[in-house]
């Protein structure tokens, strides 16, 4: 189903079948529009219905033809605006029906006042009577009716479908659904992995299909612009400053649908298709039976394919293969509008780049189909040491720009830490243990050069050969050469494992205000005379990573925003904040760092965007904001989906800022 479209005009001209796609329990019609025609037919028993708009200069005209039963046929003039016949036009692109055997037939012009008919005897009639342009529906929605209300709802000139927010829990629980809400226990979905944010939903849909996301998303939108229902995706709850939430509204438990989506398609070809709640972890499991993997990862696989995508999807391979966004052939997208759309570079395309690095508002990413590449069995895995910044970046930029490099790299930044080389001991082994030994790092800002090499048993002397070779093109303290081999999930998988031991500790659920940021090349030196040593002291409170990546592997349709320089620099200040003094503490170096960069022209750019207000968000996009703007106007118009990225506020609503 296709209509990447906004006006109304347009959208009529569409073409597009959903019939054969809807499920036979929630889709009792469907239909089939072509040019300004919209057919279906509905029958019950032996009685067939059929129905048609006929264009007229002043509007449409429906005239109503039983089969076998002669009857009186009323009809009403009802004036419509641009908004209605959009919501008009909507149902009837993405309307389920509940009821089977129904098919209905209608062709429509768009006009400015929309002829209709309700017959005194029909079905709507008896079950909600007519309705005057001026009045408004009052109902309790059942599963049997439903849907036919809202349509006799914007025939009758109702703008919305007006539901008090004390009945928004009876609204949800009549929708048809395979899954369920939950309306009591919901304070997980008020809670993330930043630990700073806390907006609890009036509800948590645990989806049992697609479908149950659709519905629920398109009940959102047909209460029209004046309800303060918004509708947030929450994957495995990684977000950082509450951008999985949603206020007082509806959250999407995401990995309900990961169990039973997954297919893996070998060939010349391969991919696998997954689904948008699937954990990167359960993908790579699952690749690896058939000997294959995807080419480009987060440093953390605990997180789900459509959360990534929704932003970029980084780590040591992105300098090769690019971010996670650029190795994607096909989404699957429920819009704000309720709309379920397959998208690619060839098929809906602007939906399709829209939607990677989107920062989910566009729609909900419920499938992706990723590229995969023979899978390496073990990994040598290579740590070294440097003392000068201007060495340290130019063995990064030249191991990314050469033919034959390591096959991930990346970088962190050691600001007086104590035995660093010690602490590697019980991972690594040292080239040289006597010199290791005699390191010291007290005081010192030292950067980390991190690096595989992928190889499998029977190569493990060309890997030798290879790794020796590159390594003696770099300028690093000798003395701080570590290495290990692990297996190819061992390495992938790394964090996890850092994870489980905190978490043994008590200290993995703690605030993690952190700061993601990307800069051009040509400021790297500038940022880090400032920051590392002056505005930070130390490290100690988690990791600050730093490599450069190649922006000709990076697709600029995406909506993910970075610098113009040909290399940029991903840098992280990874911090774990215990009590409410470093919390605060925390975020004020977080705050000097971007005021620094702000007043000292460095161009920075933040990954994981946390902006409160349009104007910072306007800077953030610069000359892309128009685009960004009018993609979210043809997808998600009423601005229901994900409110706590706090882009766009829906005008009717009051959205909480982070504390």
């Amino acid at each position: 189903m296709t209509h990447p479209v906004v006006d109304k005009t347009t959208r009529l001209s569409g073409r597009f079948s959903v019939a054969n796609r809807f499920r036979k329990r929630c889709c009792g019609f469907g239909w089939e529009k072509s040019g300004r025609k919209v057919a279906f037919q509905r029958r019950r028993g032996g009685l067939a219905t059929a129905a048609t708009f006929s264009a007229a200069k002043s509007g449409c005209h429906l005239a109503k033809k039983h089969i076998n039963v002669t009857d009186k046929v009323d009809s009403l003039q009802l004036p419509i605006d641009d908004f209605k016949f959009l919501q008009i036009s909507d149902m009837l692109d993405g309307m389920l029906a509940t009821y089977e055997h129904e098919r209905t037939e209608l062709a429509c012009d768009p006009g400015k006042d929309l002829y209709g008919f309700l017959h005194k005897k029909s079905n709507l009639r008896d079950r909600a009577g007519l309705l005057k342009s001026d009045q408004r529906i009052a109902m309790r929605p059942s599963h049997l009716h439903y849907l036919k209300l809202l349509l006799l709802v914007a025939l009758g000139g109702v703008t919305t479908t007006h539901v008090p927010l004390q009945d928004v829990p009876s609204s949800l629980k009549a929708l048809p659904l395979d899954g369920h809400f939950s309306f009591q226990d919901v304070s997980a979905a008020a809670r993330d992995f930043g630990n700073l944010s806390s907006f609890p939903p009036v509800a948590v849909l645990h989806p049992g299909s697609v479908a149950d996301i659709a519905t629920t998303v398109r009940h959102v939108f047909l209460m029209g612009e004046h309800s303060t229902l918004t509708v947030a995706a929450r994957g495995h709850g990684h977000s950082l400053y509450g951008q999985s939430q949603a206020a007082g509204g509806i959250v999407i438990s995401m990995e309900s649908l990961q169990s039973n989506r997954m297919r893996v398609h070998p060939g010349a070809s391969p991919y696998v298709d997954a689904s948008g709640g699937e954990l990167w972890i359960n993908v790579l499991h699952e690749t690896l039976k058939y000997g294959l993997a995807p080419k480009s990862w987060t440093d953390y696989l605990h997180l789900t394919v459509g959360g990534t995508l929704s932003n970029a999807g980084v780590s040591g391979q992105t300098f090769r293969h690019g971010p996670q966004i650029s190795n994607v052939n096909e989404l699957e997208i429920v819009t704000g509008r309720g709309d379920i759309i397959t998208c690619s570079p060839e098929q809906n395309s602007d939906l399709f780049h829209a939607a990677l690095g989107g920062l989910g508002q566009f729609g909900i990413i419920t499938r992706a189909r990723i590229p995969l590449e023979p899978a390496p069995e073990m990994v040598r895995w290579i740590r070294v040491l440097y003392s000068d910044f201007t060495s340290f970046t130019a063995d990064q930029e030249m191991l990314i720009s050469a033919e034959k490099t390591f096959d991930y790299i990346e970088g962190f930044v050691i600001i007086n830490r104590t035995g660093i080389l010690n602490n590697w001991r019980s991972s690594f082994n040292p080239q040289d243990p006597v010199q290791a030994s005699q390191f010291e790092s007290d005081g010192k800002v030292l950067f980390c050069l991190e690096m595989t090499k992928n190889f499998n048993p029977n190569d493990a002397d060309i890997m030798e050969q290879e790794v020796n070779t590159l390594l003696s093109k770099l300028t690093y303290i000798p003395p701080s050469l570590f290495h290990t081999d692990v297996t190819y999930i061992e390495f992938l998988d790394r964090v996890h494992s850092s994870e489980m031991k905190l978490r043994a500790k008590g200290m993995w659920e703690v605030p993690h205000p952190w700061l993601n940021i990307i800069i051009p090349r040509s400021r790297i030196h500038k940022f880090a005379r400032e920051v590392f040593g002056k505005i930070l002291k130390d490290s100690n409170n988690g990791p600050i990573l730093l490599y450069p990546v190649n922006k000709s592997r990076w697709d600029n349709r995406t909506s993910a925003i970075i610098p113009d320089e040909e290399v940029f620099y991903l840098v992280a200040f990874l911090s774990s904040a215990l009590g409410p003094h470093n919390i605060k503490h925390t975020l004020d170096l977080n705050n000097k760092i971007i005021e620094f960069s702000d007043k000292a022209g460095i161009g920075v750019k933040q990954y994981l965007p946390n902006y409160t207000r349009e104007q910072e968000w306007q800077s953030h996009f610069g000359a892309r904001w128009d685009t960004f703007q009018q993609r979210k106007k043809a997808y998600d118009p009423l601005t229901i989906l994900a409110p706590g990225q706090r882009i766009f506020q829906k005008a009717s609503a009051s959205l909480p800022l982070p504390s």
